[in-house]
């Protein structure tokens, strides 16, 4: 099927061609022809499956059925996303795909300059998409009018309610019309996310194109089990032997990413770290050498990795387990997009064995080991004592007690909402 057969009209048909879409994804095929019937969707969908697509596409199409004369600081659609990379890159999208379109869009987000994002909107926009932190600034400056959206969005809600957005999703639900279209998207579903659900959506129609908390089977995942004071010597072994480029590497702490990205310039292999302390323009150029190849490795903590959206990365490392199963699968999700495969592989310490078997448990899957020669594990190390296993949350909370294994260390991401915005 084309998407000549979904309902969309020429401007934009075009547009989707000119960026070289023919073929809808599931999530596009399933969702698309529901919100054109102006129903509310909760969707279920991995990273790269084509979703924000799936939502732009039909939402530009029924705002043009209806175009009004924009007013100032108001908007007609809201998509709120978790961080700054990813509202970006939904910005991005819809100025793609409203190219030959009279439709106005804006993004806003922490990290940069107020006053330039309140003179876009004073001008009046169609959408605007935002993080949540940001938007209720420009909210209680009265810089932007919530009273006439009829499209709200939550776009990765799951990680949103992972990096302590529920409260501000409730004020921002509290200012936005009773009456629009809600369309909620996540990856996993939690308690938390079901409840949200309940409160935003109205008779909403279930959309899944994957297992709940599964990974893509287009990617092939793989176990090394190495000492922890060995991880970077195996990393740089396994970059330099293979000839990687477009490396993600996870690490669990922002300092743990800054100390590796060093250590791996030392070993003579290109790096950058993206984290929630390094500025808007620093993540930027970090992550625009990583996608044309400027640099080798991109070693990222999860918050900081949600606005990656790369088709064809190949490489995903996790260089410390996380110690939330979930996270896993949102990690490895950045490779085997858009049907492409990937490889994910986890460098796992003595430390870190039951965070493995709580994934393994999620996933429903044991991962395939593999020794590599030369680095085989000392038996004479005993793991160190991880902290109460009652820390390790499904559900988005208590996210901030990390355990301080031997790939961990005590430096907390969590700061203040400022960095998350």
């Amino acid at each position: 099927m084309s998407f000549n057969s979904l309902g969309l009209s020429k401007p934009i048909l075009k547009a989707v061609q000119e960026q070289g879409y023919s073929t809808p994804s599931p999530i596009q095929l399933q969702a698309i022809p529901v919100i054109l019937e102006r129903k509310d969707i909760l969707a279920g969908a991995q990273t790269g499956t084509g979703k924000t697509a799936g939502f732009t596409l039909p939402i530009l199409e029924l705002l043009m059925q209806k175009p009004i004369k924009k007013e100032s600081f108001k908007v007609r659609a809201l998509v709120l996303t978790p961080t700054r990379e990813l509202a970006a890159q939904v910005e991005q999208n819809i100025e793609n795909y409203s190219k030959y379109l009279p439709i106005t869009s804006a993004v806003v987000f922490g990290g940069v300059g107020i006053n330039p994002q309140k003179a876009k909107l004073k001008k009046g926009v169609d959408i605007l998409v935002a993080t949540p932190g940001r938007l209720l600034d420009l909210v209680g400056q009265k810089s932007v009018d919530l009273s006439s959206v009829e499209f709200l969005v939550l776009d990765e809600a799951d990680r949103m309610l992972d990096m302590g957005f529920i409260h501000d999703i409730k004020k921002i639900l509290a200012i936005v019309p009773k009456k629009k279209q809600s369309l909620l998207f996540s990856a996993t579903f939690s308690t938390t996310i079901k409840k949200l659900a309940d409160e935003l959506l109205h008779t909403p129609t279930l959309i899944e194109v994957a297992k709940r908390n599964t990974s893509a089977q287009t990617i092939k995942q793989t176990i090394h089990f190495v000492d922890d004071s060995r991880k970077r010597e195996l990393l740089s072994h396994l970059i330099k032997k293979g000839d990687w480029h477009q490396v993600l590497v996870f690490t669990r702490t922002k300092h743990g990413a800054n100390k590796l990205t060093k250590q791996l310039e030392i070993d003579g292999i290109s790096a950058a770290a993206i984290h929630g302390n390094k500025s808007q323009g620093a993540r930027t150029k970090a992550l625009a050498d990583f996608k044309d190849n400027t640099i080798q490795v991109l070693v990222a903590t999860d918050i900081a990795a949600r606005g990656i959206d790369i088709d064809q990365l190949p490489h995903v490392i996790n260089y410390e387990l996380p110690n939330v199963p979930e996270d896993y699968v949102h990690r490895i999700g950045r490779t085997g997009r858009a049907g492409n495969e990937g490889e994910a592989i986890s460098l796992v310490c003595i430390d870190e064995h039951l965070f493995l078997k709580d994934i393994e448990k999620l996933i429903k899957k044991d991962i395939t080991k593999v020794i590599i020669e030369g680095f085989e594990v000392d038996k004479s190390i005993k793991a160190k004592p991880l902290s109460k296993r009652g820390q390790q949350r499904s559900n988005g909370q208590n996210r901030s007690q990390k355990p301080r294994g031997r790939s961990g260390n005590s430096n907390n991401s969590n700061k203040d909402r400022t960095q998350r915005r």
